[in-house]
């Protein structure tokens, strides 16, 4: 499979290009933990692509000593450079006329950095943008969507699922015929109405970075005493989560959502080493979202990325409600009564 995205297109090299691209963060519905190869997943996951967090990177490259410049809103970010350094290690035997080009990249999230809403997945999302809209100006040819998507995985796994379409799946599910483990698949058209205008608000409880790396989270899953059975739950999550976005079924979304969350972060506290990523704060929030939901029959729901913070996912027309519950009850628990408003989102876009 990855033959295919070598490039064979003639490429005419420029002395200089630029371009500016914007990708969101995804939050995923059935969880990706554990990877094995080069950033190949060792189970399928699906995820909500969100709008208000986003990356926007502006990337200028000269042709001549290969290398790149990092920063972030203009200031040099050396901490950054190794995963940048990695990514392009990882591409050039995709993208061969990268290593032709000094890269000046500059980047600036609308969110908190490192605080588990996947900042990597949307900064490596529209990294690759940017070099794939690079290789469709040198080649004369459209942009390849699934070869940004798999360029994006090499740089940060979840990174494949921010690039096009409100829902996409990542990695070779039993029961949908075109998934694969390369890179993420556009599955819009999963979505029941009732999904298409879901809200995700963002309750900041920890806005600081993770004690513990995604990374290194996902390489506890190698020995893990669960890891086989946690693999195939996830097969059959997913099976059950794709036929509730189709038939409009909230109940069982909210029920598959908020396990898959728990689950996540039950593996983490369940490996060797062990280790939490909730706070006090967290739970705080999942108990008022539960009393809330048996009160007053909304449908909201809770997930939870590799971090404290709590995503509340309801249908829009809930919106007012919701807020109410959000300000009244749920904001004392926020870092600095911080949270964000999003919703869902289509991918990424060139600015």
């Amino acid at each position: 499979m990855e033959e295919n995205f070598k490039l064979r297109n003639q490429v005419e090299l420029k002395e200089s290009l630029a371009t500016k691209w914007q990708a969101p963060s995804n939050i995923a519905l059935v969880k990706y933990w554990g990877k094995y190869g080069m950033q190949l997943p060792a189970n399928p996951s699906i995820s909500f692509t969100l709008n208000a967090c986003r990356t926007i990177t502006n990337v200028k490259a000269t042709k001549g000593q290969p290398g790149f410049s990092i920063s972030y809103d203009g200031i040099v970010k050396p901490e950054f450079a190794p995963k940048i350094q990695a990514y392009l290690e990882r591409i050039v035997d995709y993208c061969p006329w990268t290593a032709h080009y000094f890269f000046e990249i500059d980047t600036h999230n609308t969110f908190p950095h490192s605080s588990g809403i996947a900042s990597s997945a949307s900064s490596m999302a529209a990294l690759s943008a940017c070099m794939m809209d690079f290789e469709s100006e040198l080649t004369a040819t459209p942009l390849d969507y699934h070869k940004m998507s798999f360029l994006s995985r090499l740089g940060s796994g979840s990174a494949c699922r921010s690039l096009q379409g409100a829902a996409v799946l990542w990695g070779e599910h039993k029961d949908t015929a075109d998934s694969s483990n390369f890179y993420g698949v556009d599955k819009s058209d999963l979505l029941h109405p009732v999904f298409q205008d879901f809200q995700d608000s963002i309750l900041l409880v920890d806005k600081g970075e993770k004690v513990v790396s995604s990374s290194v989270g996902h390489d506890l899953m190698n020995g893990h005493a669960f890891a086989q059975a946690r693999f195939e739950q996830a097969q059959e999550n997913l099976t059950t989560l794709k036929k509730a976005l189709q038939e409009g079924d909230l109940e069982t979304f909210i029920k598959i959502t908020e396990s898959e969350a728990l689950t996540l972060h039950a593996m983490m506290m369940t490996s060797q080493p062990y280790f939490i990523l909730m706070k006090p704060h967290t739970l705080s929030i999942i108990e008022e979202i539960w009393a809330f939901r048996k009160e007053t029959q909304i449908p909201v729901c809770f997930t939870l990325d590799a971090g404290a913070n709590v995503h509340m996912l309801y249908p829009s027309n809930h919106k007012t409600a919701v807020d109410v519950l959000i300000n009244n009850k749920l904001t004392r628990y926020c870092q600095n009564s911080h949270y964000i408003c999003d919703e869902i989102g289509a991918g990424a876009k060139k600015c």
